[in-house]
């Protein structure tokens, strides 16, 4: 598969996002020859292409200039390889509503940290389309070099974990950014729908993000304000969730205790998890530019009866165009107790997808007992059960 991948980075990035915005092209090599001597960075490239020398790797690593070749060189061949080994294969729809010469706000629903985006750009780039500028929480930035790393291949960062004061002025930094990315640069974005996964795939778009997204353009109306980032929602759907055990998990001790929050371990496990993890199907649906939408809006609504419409049309978008597995309606009539779906499956599909869940619960790594693990298996089931009830509803 040709990937062709094009860099609009003609444009002089003001000071103000100097410490947030992806490296520029002319510091490339620079930071790349800093990035390549950081021991932790050696171990991951080893562990993920252990059939490369370091040696050979960090060659091409520093014969790079820009953005885009790191994309085309390394990244491109990266996700494929891993889609190759960890999954039966992606496949996509409605990316012919995309104008290739223009700018989009993808929001989508978030499943994995990592490959959500990089899939995005990969699919992106077989079609000639221009790759995405990436959201990424500083919360999974543990390490300086991973900064670093995420900033060679477009990547921005969302500051978190602040005080009341510095988190509004990081919002308003972050969003005049997106609205510059997108008008200045020509950029395309990618932002998830929420702070952080969903982890029982209930996708709702969280209203502060709508909110954030327009104090980067306050001169206009709230509306105008969004339709200037031409939002052009996705909807991200996975077969299996490698990560479903550890959400699962997740859920548990939060029952039992409400303030219980993950470790910067537990992220990086996460990650791995979901990259190395299989995933059976892949599939992204490409929504169109939601600007007529928004423009059956009335001007004069009350601001957060506006955000909450705008939030109800994106996530109207992402229900309706799912991809339905087997595992979604196998899990839907499990955990209802019926045979709405049983069209759409074998008995020895059902099995199979039984014994799935129960070999996932299997690798669950803290104490639980018989209803420790009920509570988790219906947690797995609603994951999995979720997208199809939101389609459902979204259709009627």
């Amino acid at each position: 598969m040709k990937l062709d991948i094009m860099e609009k980075e003609n444009v002089i990035i003001p000071a103000e996002f100097a410490d947030i915005c992806p490296i520029s092209d002319k510091d490339f090599h620079n930071e790349m020859s800093i990035l390549v001597e950081k021991p932790m960075f050696q171990q991951v490239v080893k562990f993920i292409m252990p059939d490369k020398k370091f040696s050979d790797v960090s060659r091409l690593l520093l014969s790079l200039n820009s953005k885009q070749e790191f994309q085309q060189k390394i990244m491109a061949p990266l996700v494929a390889g891993i889609l190759d080994k960890t999954s039966d294969g992606i496949t996509f729809s409605g990316m012919e509503n995309l104008d290739k010469d223009a700018p989009y706000l993808h929001i989508t629903n978030h499943r994995d940290i990592v490959l959500d985006s990089a899939q995005l750009s990969y699919l992106l780039a077989s079609q000639g389309h221009d790759t995405v500028e990436i959201a990424i929480g500083n919360n999974l930035l543990i390490y300086e070099w991973i900064t670093k790393l995420v900033r060679l291949n477009k990547s921005f960062i969302v500051k978190r974990n602040l005080g009341r004061l510095q988190t509004l002025a990081a919002a308003v930094q972050l969003s005049r950014y997106i609205h510059f990315a997108i008008k200045e640069k020509n950029a395309s974005v990618w932002l998830a729908q929420r702070e952080g996964r969903c982890k029982d795939s209930n996708d709702r778009t969280q209203e502060s993000l709508l909110k954030m997204l327009t104090y980067g353009n306050r001169e206009v109306s709230m509306l105008d304000s969004l339709k200037e980032l031409n939002i052009a929602p996705i909807a991200l759907s996975y077969e299996y969730d490698p990560n479903d055990y550890l959400k699962a998990t997740e859920f548990l001790l939060k029952s039992k205790d409400p303030n219980f929050k993950k470790s910067q371990n537990d992220d990086l496990v996460s990650m791995q998890t979901g990259i190395m993890g299989y995933k059976g199907k892949v599939h992204y649906s490409f929504v169109p530019c939601i600007n007529d939408k928004l423009d059956t809006i009335p001007a004069d609504l009350d601001k957060l009866l506006m955000v909450r419409r705008v939030c109800t049309i994106i996530d109207h978008e992402i229900h309706s165009n799912y991809k339905i597995f087997k595992t979604n309606y196998i899990a839907h009539d499990i955990l209802f107790d019926n045979k709405d779906f049983a069209d759409k499956y074998t008995p020895e599909e059902g099995e199979a997808f039984k014994e799935y869940l129960n070999g996932q619960l299997a690798k669950v790594q803290v104490p639980y007992n018989e209803l420790d693990r009920n509570f988790m298996y219906k947690c797995m089931l609603e994951m999995y059960s979720n997208p199809l009830t939101n389609q459902l509803e979204a259709l009627k």
